[in-house]
């Protein structure tokens, strides 16, 4: 098994390699809602519309910037702004010197095993929902 991630840095990472990091928990996808006093930011259970719940998968991954305009797209030149990515996020841990979980991918070998160990949004996530009550689904269990 290739363990790239353990040999090079995210900036020397392929896009292949960059893209294979995401471990389909969908938690970056979540509604989120940032405090304009503090800046803290509010992560809901409410996902994208793009959102396929069951797969935790973007449905319109390569063209969603431009179907959701506000949607967060990840790259090595802004990891720093990220700073609300779970702790368990492949992205968040190997920025800071941190290993892969063992339920992740791509050390385990299998794209379920996100979803056998309740990493996933998988069965806890709305995408239907009244923007105005978006407060309402402030949630903590994403961290």
């Amino acid at each position: 098994m290739d363990t790239f991630w353990k040999k090079i840095s995210l900036a020397e990472m392929s896009e292949t390699q960059w893209e294979s990091l995401c471990d389909s928990c969908g938690k970056c996808c979540l509604h989120k809602l940032e405090d304009e006093d503090s800046g803290e930011v509010y992560i809901c259970n409410v996902a994208c519309k793009l959102m396929d719940i069951e797969t935790c998968r973007c449905m319109g991954y390569k063209n969603r910037k431009k179907r959701i305009p506000d949607c967060t797209v990840l790259t090595i030149e802004r990891i720093a702004e990220f700073h609300w990515l779970p702790e368990t996020c492949a992205y968040r841990l190997l920025a800071e010197g941190k290993p892969l979980f063992e339920w992740h991918p791509l050390v385990s070998g299998d794209a379920s095993t996100v979803h056998s160990a309740g990493i996933s949004i998988r069965g806890r996530v709305v995408t239907e929902m009244d923007a105005d009550d978006l407060h309402q689904h402030i949630t903590d269990w994403v961290l």
